[in-house]
């Protein structure tokens, strides 16, 4: 079965992203305007009825504005933990409360079955009120997306090293934060361990534990302030290189961007 996949928005501008099989689909939180998720699958022949389930990492504004909107628009249950569930409906920047019809449970590490779908979602070190990323099994295929965190611990790892295909957070470039405008508690609130990664960290555990099954790498969440696509890309590709893996080759690398909608990629 073809796995489809979109970034729609990857930022502190807000987040979305779409992933489907032939004639349904699900999301990963909804960060962004309504119009503009419409729009984006629009473009690449996706029905925006055909979105039957949003799936959410936490409750920070940019993962979460639009999601009672889109929710009663089409229907559309919205799963989370219960934590973040609750986060929500205190979030100020919510134009529209999620009807309870609309809510939906998941616990982590227990795997909901959603049609194709076979979702687990695991625990990430953030400082939200509640934060997971997702595992998704497609068939024979395993999808994982890894926002949002300040550390990759052993659970996120767990369900990193399983994925044939690997969204995760390059978020800042360490010397830009460290001489950067952010004042020092923001500073470290994003270096903190319930932060960001970096492009260093990550880069240097994906090189240092990737292995045969992973085809596939979409560096996710840059910061617009302290990180730059092509530094993020080249700290990557200099890690792999390390390793002796060739980007582009022996597995594919791409940055996603803050605000503009990615290609439809076709996983096959």
């Amino acid at each position: 079965m073809e796995i489809r996949f979109m970034s729609i928005g990857s930022g502190s501008c807000g987040n979305c992203y779409y992933l489907g099989v032939d004639d349904y689909g699900i999301l990963i939180d909804a960060g962004i305007p309504s119009k503009t998720i419409r729009t984006a699958l629009k473009r690449e022949g996706i029905p925006f009825e055909s979105i039957c389930a949003i799936f959410v990492t936490h409750d920070h504004a940019d993962h979460i504005k639009s999601l009672g909107v889109l929710s009663a628009k089409a229907n559309i249950p919205v799963y989370a933990t219960r934590e973040v569930h609750k986060g929500i409906n205190n979030n100020y920047c919510i134009s529209k409360p999620i009807d309870p019809m609309y809510v939906r449970y998941v616990e982590k590490e227990e795997k909901t079955t959603f049609r194709a779908f076979e979702i687990t979602p695991f625990e990430v070190p953030h400082d939200g009120t509640d934060n997971v990323g997702y595992f998704i099994e497609v068939g024979d295929k395993r999808f994982c997306i890894a926002t949002d965190l300040g550390a990759i611990t052993d659970t996120v790892a767990y369900y990193v090293d399983q994925a044939h295909y690997l969204v995760i957070e390059s978020n800042y470039e360490e010397q830009m934060l460290a001489m950067g405008r952010y004042p020092q508690f923001l500073k470290d609130r994003v270096a903190g361990p319930t932060g960001h990664l970096s492009n260093q960290t990550t880069a240097r555990y994906i090189a240092s534990h990737l292995n045969e099954h992973l085809k596939y790498i979409w560096l996710c969440h840059l910061s617009e302030e302290n990180n730059h696509p092509e530094l993020a890309y080249k700290t990557m590709q200099m890690e792999l290189g390390q390793y002796g893996i060739i980007a582009g080759k022996d597995v594919m690398l791409t940055v996603l961007k803050r605000a503009t909608p990615s290609e439809l990629f076709r996983l096959g």
